[in-house]
């Protein structure tokens, strides 16, 4: 149904429209009301006009091959959807439906251009809601592709699982080892040969003991930290190796169909062909 003046008013898109040119629009503007739950428009409906949401909420989804639902944006009081099909003419590239009852301002292609031509501003902010949109598409596409595990996980590193690694990786090596082993023949020779230093840990090196067991407690934690992150990442390759299997099937899915439609479409060629030379045959005689 027709818009009016107040409905426009308090809308971002159309603040710098005075007075005047927004009850001119008004007229132009329908007011579309939807209620929970109802879908809009779907993927691949033709697009002419594009949405305002004035109240509620609008969720823009769509399905990967996989047939999973990737939502796009959840469209909020102010916010602008539908611009690409209204713009390029094209179909719609998702699917819109209201997460609760909403109201919607439309705007049609032919309003489009006087509109931008009274207010350049109102041009600039549909081009930063595309901007807005493509952003928020490479940072989904980004999160759908097949992912790095290791990767992943470093991103998600806190400064205490980092020393746990740096400790747990140094703790495995030849170097600590000996280290090690250094540091207990000249704790037991400063100690027991006489050497002319007074023993400050006499035998059985009860000081030596509980410095070791301190050690080897706070190894254990470190080596406990640095395994709960590497079962944290086996858990992101299983999803990642899960995801690449998902799409590795539909493709041979995919290639089974090309296969069989190509087969029909040979069969039936070569029928037309059989056909047309057995009805040539008797005129070549």
């Amino acid at each position: 149904m027709p818009s009016t003046p107040e409905l426009l008013e308090g809308v971002h898109l159309f603040e710098h429209l005075s007075a005047a040119d927004r009850s001119g629009l008004a007229e132009a503007v329908d007011h579309r009301a939807l209620a929970a739950a109802e879908t809009l428009f779907s993927t691949g409906d033709p697009g002419e006009s594009l949405f305002v949401v004035k109240s509620g909420q609008v969720e823009l989804f769509l399905q990967d091959t996989a047939g999973q639902k990737i939502v796009l944006s959840v469209a909020g009081p102010g916010d602008i959807f539908g611009e690409l099909a209204l713009l390029d003419g094209g179909a719609r590239s998702a699917t819109a439906a209201a997460l609760d009852a909403a109201e919607l301002l439309e705007l049609n292609r032919v309003h489009l251009l006087p509109l931008f031509q009274k207010s350049p501003a109102v041009a600039l902010r549909l081009l930063g809601a595309m901007a807005h949109m493509t952003r928020k598409a490479d940072d989904l596409l980004k999160a759908r592709v097949s992912r790095n595990a290791n990767v992943e996980a470093e991103a998600h590193l806190s400064g205490l699982q980092r020393v746990a690694d740096v400790i747990s990786d140094f703790s495995g090596r030849m170097p600590f080892l000996i280290l090690n082993a250094l540091w207990f023949v000249v704790w037991i020779a400063v100690n027991t040969l006489p050497l002319g230093i007074t023993a400050f840990d006499p035998y059985p090196f009860g000081l030596l003991t509980m410095i070791v067991s301190l050690e080897a407690i706070f190894l254990s934690c470190f080596v406990l930290i640095s395994q709960n992150r590497q079962a944290e990442k086996d858990h992101v390759r299983a999803d990642i190796e899960y995801d690449v299997n998902i799409k590795a099937e539909l493709e041979v899915a995919h290639l089974h169909e090309k296969t069989d439609r190509l087969r029909a479409e040979m069969l039936e060629r070569f029928s037309r062909l059989e056909k047309a030379l057995a009805g040539g045959a008797p005129n070549g005689r």
